[in-house]
């Protein structure tokens, strides 16, 4: 019989939105295809042929993989790629396959993938007839009194047959006799069954036996048939019968009653006494099989009780004949029927099978992509046997079901792989039976990465200490830096970049390690040379698209003891030669040594030591100062000329030094002293008029101070006012048209030198907001080079320098241990005395004196005339250092001049005074005067 097709909807192909969605899959799943075909074909018959009626491109089957995917644990169907044909991959057996049901379909799915769709087909297996009807025994043996009235039925054994339809058992034949005929009766379920119908009375004396045969006929093409021999033997008279109060017994039992449970009890009577009243129960012959298995029988009481197991998925309706006989000697029998219905329970758990899963699954898929197929099946009925499947709660997944038994597992929240990379789903399949049953898979999802993470840094920049001097190719920063993502993706490259505008330190200073971020040098770095670096360390994936990092490093320079001090005054390689008065008093300034040293620090403080003398007795230097002054009065007997050697050490470690040779001449006591005073009254006459001088200047003084301080309060009131007045003006007046920018030019006002210029630009609100400084247009060689913590966090300068301390660019507090007692201020007397105590002596007030004498050479140069002593140009130094000491003899060291005690230079002595920082090449760093003492 050649298989025939049809269809029973439209089949469409539809369309796929990505290889995540199953939209089109679900659309197409509604479509069902039907075919038939025999029991027992070939292996290789076709079927039909699916891709035509479904629909597909032929061409791209063998890439969509087309497969027949079934609950069965043979496969019976499979298709061809090539022609589209389904064909017959195994045996097909029908009886074995759906036992006695009239209808025998399989059910298929069709499954493509690329874009994965799901088709359901049904075939539908027709039965032939290829099984003979048979009997359970070979020989069937009864008892037949001869007084049994004629209309009497006896049944007999049921033959079975495996096929269904026309194909099954239709009829009984018996064998032609003159006593019995045969009488054909139908089951609930269908099936047929024969009784011996006694036609005409038994008679034992003329026939004590009787040999009948049963034929069971089929009603195939063509038909078979089996045959029983029947064996009656008559027996002697028992005139009555057993009875059954009824012929038609009811029960219901559980499916999970155990062995032994009752289910019904049935009753006969007999109007016999003795033997043959006694009843004896036992099964009848109509029996089918496998009812002695499942049930066992009182024989005296008639209790029906089970025996096996119970299975409601294999047969829902039992029927069970029982018969009654007496004991007599010619027994007679009754029979009834027993109809046991089993009752379903929640006996079977759901099996749930994994159709197609799409793994792995990119971290950036969309909610809603389809993960896996699952079908689900339960073999009970009703509220037992309907299935819900659901996924652990917290996961990024769900299920949802279009299809009955069918569930789509989707992504219901965004993936991410480096959070979690692998999923195993525990789905778990429950039944509402009471108790419920469930199943549990496990599904397997892995998560494949995309480059959404760029490199990170444990800190977005690096400050980097390198002591100067350093060696080539030494490792000096080895950055930190991860990515999150996949190997692949998480190759990191590393490159220098220079984010300022100086250009030529990558390549020539500094290498990185472009794998592992090793940051080397290439030359030893100088800290009198640059003392900071700002570089700028780019960072590269491996991924697509490339993600980058940056990251900030600042290269620090720390100082060593590399540079031995330099002596400024007396200038190497120049005779110098001091005048000294006979008979000067001890503690007379005679001159003063001036060394300077290019380090920084504690590496830069100087200490002066006379390292040899003519007389040693005679000075003394300063130990911090320089200053060299007579350590007694000066005698008749000391040498005219006298050659000092001084030491100049700085306190680095190792310890560099240096010496300045200075020649002091001894002279007579000059005229000039003498003429001075001719007479002895004209000092006490002096006295006199100096203490008019004295009282007048201190009254002048009081009254300046006292309407100075009135000016100031004055000038307070006014100017809170005006900032009342200014903050009580709506802020649409402040800010709607901004006021003309207020320019200062420091260096016209004479608040600081060209070189420190700076350009501050002022609105009409500045008082509420800090002033915006540019940075200086023109920088001294020294103050460029001194710009190591210019950018650093005011807190880590704090941490560096000192609590006190306050970074570059802010103000400094004022400090008053940086001045001089009066009896330690130098005069044209020469009465001071140096200060050998050993403590670091301030030196703002040294820098104040210099920037005075320099004023005080201009107006010499004006008027010709000098009230510190003196020739014109010598700027009142010739009567403290002798004629010899002119303009020349003082070098221009403003900018370059590092005054002992300090890390301040000449420079930023008028950022001093008015509590500001010097502007121009971010210089040396200020410590407070605590820190000074400290």
């Amino acid at each position: 019989m050649v298989a025939e097709a049809r269809s029973s909807g439209l089949v469409s192909p539809g369309r796929t939105v990505g290889v995540f969605l199953l939209l089109a899959a679900l659309t197409k799943a509604s479509t069902i295809i039907h075919y038939e075909i025999l029991e027992e074909r070939e292996k290789g018959f076709p079927v039909g042929n699916v891709v035509t009626d479904l629909g597909l491109d032929l061409g791209s089957l063998s890439a969509r993989r087309l497969r027949v995917v079934s609950g069965a644990s043979r496969r019976f169907f499979e298709v061809n790629w090539e022609t589209g044909e389904m064909f017959v991959n195994d045996r097909l057996d029908r009886e074995e396959l759906c036992g006695t049901l009239p209808s025998c379909t399989v059910t298929l799915e069709l499954v493509v993938e690329n874009p994965l769709e799901l088709f359901s087909a049904e075939v539908v297996v027709q039965d032939i007839n290829d099984n003979n009807p048979s009997f359970p025994t070979g020989e069937m043996k009864l008892e037949i009194s001869e007084a049994m009235a004629p209309g009497t039925r006896f049944p007999l054994e049921s033959a079975h047959d495996p096929d269904v339809g026309s194909n099954s058992l239709q009829t009984y034949e018996l064998s032609h006799n003159e006593y019995f005929a045969l009488r054909v009766q139908t089951r609930e379920d269908g099936t047929k069954y024969a009784e011996l119908v006694l036609e005409r009375a038994l008679d034992w004396e003329r026939e004590p036996n009787v040999q009948l045969v049963l034929t069971a006929v089929d009603g195939g093409t063509p038909a078979r048939s089996a045959s029983l021999p029947i064996r009656i033997t008559v027996l002697d008279a028992n005139d009555n019968a057993p009875a059954f109060n009824q012929s038609l017994y009811r029960a219901r039992v559980r499916e999970d009653a155990p062995p032994g449970t009752r289910v019904a009890q049935v009753r006969a009577t007999d109007l016999d006494e003795g033997l043959n009243g006694e009843i004896v129960y036992s099964f009848g012959s109509h029996n089918r099989a496998g009812v002695r298995e499942l049930f066992a029988l009182d024989l005296v009481t008639g209790v029906l009780t089970i025996k096996g197991r119970l299975d409601f998925e294999d047969t829902k309706l039992h029927e069970i004949y029982i018969q009654a006989k007496d004991k007599g000697a010619n027994p007679e029998g009754a029979h009834c029927k027993v109809l046991v219905e089993v009752v379903d329970v929640n006996d079977n758990a759901p099996e749930i099978t994994v159709t197609s899963v799409y793994s792995p699954v990119p971290e950036d898929a969309p909610l809603g992509t389809v993960i896996a197929l699952l079908s689900v099946t339960d073999l009970d009925a009703g509220e037992n046997g309907l299935v819900s499947c659901e996924v652990p709660p917290g996961l990024p997944f769900s299920l949802t079901s279009s299809l009955k038994n069918y569930f789509t597992l989707k992504t219901s929240a965004a993936l991410d792989r480096e959070t979690m990379p692998e999923y195993n789903l525990s789905i778990t399949a429950r039944d509402s039976g009471t108790p419920s049953l469930s199943a549990l898979i496990t599904v397997r999802v892995q998560v494949s990465d995309i480059n959404d993470n760029p490199p990170q840094s444990s800190q977005s920049s690096y400050d980097v200490y390198v002591e100067e001097n350093n060696p080539p190719g030494v490792p000096i920063l080895n950055l930190s830096v991860w990515d999150p993502d996949a190997p692949h993706n998480a190759r990191l490259s590393f490159f220098l970049l220079e984010p300022g505008a100086e250009t030529g330190l990558v390549g020539r200073y500094f290498t990185i390690n472009r794998d592992n971020g090793v940051l080397t040098t290439l030359v030893p770095l100088d800290y009198e040379g640059q003392r900071e670096f700002q570089l700028m360390a780019h960072v590269n994936d491996g991924g697509t698209p490339v993600l980058a990092t940056n990251i900030s490093v600042n290269i620090f320079v720390t100082d060593r003891n590399d540079n031995a001090p330099q002596v400024l005054y007396p200038r190497p390689g120049q005779s110098s030669m001091e005048m000294l008065p006979r008979g000067t008093a001890a503690g007379h300034v005679v001159s003063r040594v001036v060394g300077w040293d290019a380090d920084a620090g504690h590496n830069a403080w100087l200490s002066y030591s006379l390292l040899g003398a003519s007389n040693q007795s005679l000075f003394a230097v300063g130990l911090h100062t320089g200053q060299i002054s007579t350590a007694r009065p000066v005698q008749d007997t000391d040498s005219p000329r006298q050659v000092l050697t001084v030491l100049i050490s700085d306190n680095g470690e190792p310890l560099l030094s240096t010496t300045a040779t200075l020649t002091v001449s001894v002279t007579e006591e000059s005229p000039e002293a003498r003429a001075e005073f001719p007479s002895g009254s004209a000092p006490r006459e002096q006295n006199k008029n100096l203490t008019f001088y004295l009282l007048l200047s201190l009254i002048l003084v009081s009254v300046g101070f006292a309407v100075t301080v009135l000016g100031v309060i004055i000038f307070k009131v006014y100017k809170w006012k005006r900032s009342r007045d200014l903050y009580r003006a709506p802020v649409s007046s402040l800010y709607r048209t901004p006021g003309p920018s207020l320019h200062a030019d420091a260096v016209r006002g004479g608040l600081l030198p060209p070189h420190l210029y700076h350009q501050v630009y002022l609105t009409t609100d500045s008082r509420r907001s800090d002033p915006l400084l540019k940075k200086p247009g023109a920088a001294s060689p020294l103050a460029s080079r001194q710009n190591t913590l210019r950018s650093c966090d005011p807190v880590f300068y704090r941490q560096v320098l000192g609590a006190e301390s306050a970074p570059p660019g802010q103000q400094a507090p004022p400090n008053t241990d940086w001045r001089f007692s009066q009896a330690q201020r130098p005069g044209t007397s020469g009465s001071q005395n140096g200060d050998e105590t050993g403590t670091w002596p301030n030196n703002q007030f040294d820098t104040e004196m210099l920037q005075a004498m320099i004023l005080a050479s201009a107006s010499e140069a004006a008027d010709g005339s000098s009230t510190l002593g003196g020739g014109a140009g010598t700027m009142g130094l010739s009567a403290r250092y002798g004629p010899q000491f002119t303009l020349q003899h003082v070098p221009d060291y403003r900018q370059n001049v590092y005054i002992p005690g300090s890390n301040a230079t000449l420079t930023n002595a008028a950022g001093k005074r008015d509590g500001k920082a010097p502007a121009g090449g971010n210089g040396n760093k200020k410590k407070s005067g605590k820190k000074e003492k400290k």
